[in-house]
């Protein structure tokens, strides 16, 4: 829940967009309490409109979607808890670190990707569509290529142009 919530900041969504309390069913007024405080943090933040956040959208489900960030979700327990194959282990916070790192990756070549199945783009392109510096939209190209996620489709002068794959 807490990786959904960095998302949706990283996104522009916003974290509170996702609420989720646990309570039982003899909490009765913890239960109202938090209708009440969900109630305020939605009237607040106002109507979420889709269609402005559509490429962000896409990205997120992309990134939570993606075979490296379930990989690490699923490690979370053996990683900090019962170590590698050399018995070392990450501290909490450490694991943390990787995990919001490992997801910035992500959510970033989840957006070009998103970017590139509109049309073939030039790094520049890329970079004034999604938000992302030219240097993050090409490091991450370079990752996406090595995968066949995208490649070189043509030039265009001496522009490079660049389609998913």
């Amino acid at each position: 829940m807490e990786l959904v919530r960095y998302l949706l900041d990283l996104s522009g969504i916003g974290r509170d967009r996702v609420q989720l309390r646990w309570i039982s069913a003899a909490e009765g007024q913890l239960f109202a309490k938090y209708v009440a405080e969900v109630t305020n943090i939605t009237q607040e933040l106002g109507p979420f409109d889709p269609k402005k956040f559509r490429l962000p959208l896409a990205a997120v489900e992309q990134t939570l979607n993606s075979t490296r960030i379930r990989w690490l979700l699923g490690l979370t327990k053996q990683i900090t808890e019962q170590g590698n194959v050399y018995n070392e282990k990450l501290k909490d916070k450490d694991f943390k670190k990787l995990l919001q790192q490992a997801t910035e990756e992500e959510y970033q070549k989840a957006l070009i990707i998103e970017v590139l199945k509109q049309s073939p783009r030039s790094v520049r392109e890329m970079a004034e569509k999604t938000g992302l510096p030219v240097y993050t939209v090409s490091l991450r190209l370079n990752e996406l290529e090595r995968c066949n996620q995208a490649g070189l489709k043509e030039y265009s002068g001496s522009t490079p142009i660049f389609m998913g794959m």
